[in-house]
Parts: C-alpha cells; structure tokens; sequence
C-alpha cells in the first residue's frame, strides 16, 4: 500500500490503482480526495509539483484511511463533513451523510419561504429527524429573515446539528429539540419539513455497504413498506401549522402516489413536486386544503 512512493505524483498514482483494484468505481475521485485532505495538496498544487516529497507519517496514514474505504466507509465519512447546498457540513455517526438527491427538497423549500417571508418579514421553519441539520441549515443559510427548529430522537444527531450551526454562523437563529416526531413539539410554524425515513425495512440489507455499514439504520427504515413516517407526518402536521403553511417532503423512488393518498386523507392538497439530478420525483410539497 503506496509503500515506495514517496513523491506526491506517486502517492496519487499508487492509491488511485489500489482503490481500482478494490472495485471501487469512483477509484480516481476518492483516490484524489483523500490525498488532497491529508496531503493539504490540492488538484492545482499536484500538477505544479508532482514531485513534492511527502512525508513518511502522512504516507502512514494515507495506508489507514485508504484500508478504510476499501472496507467500505465512504470518503466523506473519512474526512468527516461533507459540503451541501453550498455550506459545509461535519459528520457523525448518529447522522446520515447528505446526499445531493436531497437538494431537491431544499430547492422546492426556496420559492414557498421566500414568498412567505416578504408577505411576513420572518418566518418559522421545523425540520423533523434533521440529523446533520443539512436541510434546515441550508435554508437558514439562503433566508437572513427565517428561524429553525432541527428535530431528532437522537442526541447525538442534535450535537452534530448544533455543531454544524455554529461553522456555518446561523446558531442564533436554530435550536435543536430532542423529540419522536411530534411528541414534545408545541406552538406552530410555517413550514414542516423532513427527509424522513422512507425504505422498506427488508430492503435496508440489500443497500449499497457504504450505507449498511456507516448510516445510523433508524434513519433509513420506514417500516414495512417504507410509509410509515409519512403518516406519522400528515396525521401531526396540521395542528402545528400556522395558517397558509406548508409541509415539504423528500420521498423515495416510486413513492409520490401512496404518500400523495396519505395526505390527502389527511386533506393536504398535493401543491408541487421537485424532481432530482437524476431527474426523479424527489420532494413534494403539500398544502391543507
């Protein structure tokens, strides 16, 4: 493992082929991202000076981080944070690393908040099972004038949460509330959002490694048939939303139909859905009617 090499040309050559030797389909990128993040070195600097020296411990390390991603943590993992929606993000092991399917719902978020913050100056926003506080930190980032509440039942998630409110300087305006769903929430809001839990659970095991063996589970499993929070959602929602509110939702493949029916039991009006990079439905949003 990249043990002659000790020129940052070399040390790049030789974990990119370990990593391709691995099976790794992303091999180069990863390869790239861990020497960049150990090294300090980045992609300019590597093209500059290919043959800076590299020091022996760094290659040590480079030979651990490396064993790591082959046995399947992924590369944000190991560094430990992540970027999202232009902030920057840290990590933990109570928390999901946030995806870029998940910008869809902050994108869908963007239009229904900006209107309600010119018709009301503030607005007040709930991001149930918020884990790194990627979606509420995010629109906290884009609105000056809007104030979050992060939700989760792990404490550990609420740490990371606040952690990353402060790196990202909106901690006066987020609080974390530890609660299952709705159990300890009072008052209203403008806005319901959540990335809920949305995989069946016999499904979970059949997920890539990388998720199985590094994602809280409890964060991924949405009972049976993948539903289960969605009703948890639109049977709670309505009674802490102000008038003129909305809920918005990320939501998995193939799934608009059987939660679009879900609220409208509930009398939620289906009122937009956002469609990923991948070009799927990813996040609706929803209205009383």
């Amino acid at each position: 493992m990249v043990e002659h090499g000790t020129r940052l040309a070399d040390v790049h050559r030789e974990a990119r082929v370990l990593l391709a030797k691995a099976g790794l389909e992303t091999a180069d990128l990863d390869a790239r991202l861990l020497v960049e993040w150990l090294t300090g070195c980045d992609q300019l600097e590597a093209i500059r000076n290919p043959a800076l020296p590299i020091d022996q411990m760094i290659v040590a390390q480079l030979h651990a981080v490396l064993t790591r991603r082959i046995n399947g943590e992924s590369v944000h993992r190991i560094i430990g944070k992540r970027a999202f929606f232009g902030i920057e993000l840290g990590l933990s092991a109570d928390t999901l690393e946030p995806r870029p399917d998940t910008e869809a719902l902050v994108e869908l978020a963007i239009p229904f908040l900006r209107q309600r913050i010119e018709e009301q100056g503030v607005a007040d926003l709930i991001d149930l099972g918020t884990g790194t506080g990627a979606i509420a930190l995010a629109l906290l980032d884009q609105f000056s004038r809007l104030r979050a509440v992060g939700v989760d039942i792990s404490a550990g998630a609420l740490d990371t949460a606040r952690d990353n409110a402060h790196i990202n300087s909106v901690s006066d305006r987020f609080a974390g509330l530890h609660s299952d769903w709705f159990s300890e929430i009072s008052g209203s809001f403008d806005m319901i959002i959540s990335n809920p839990p949305y995989i069946p659970s016999a499904d979970i095991k059949g997920l890539q490694r990388e998720v199985v063996l590094h994602d809280p589970i409890g964060a991924l499993d949405g009972g049976q048939d993948g539903l289960a929070p969605y009703r948890i959602i639109a049977g709670h929602s309505r009674q802490h939303l102000r008038q003129g509110g909305a809920v918005a939702l990320e939501i998995g493949f193939g799934q608009r139909s059987d939660i679009e029916a879900i609220f409208s039991k509930e009398k939620f009006a289906l009122a937009a859905v956002q469609r990923d990079i991948g070009g799927r439905e990813r996040a609706l949003l929803f209205t009383p009617m």
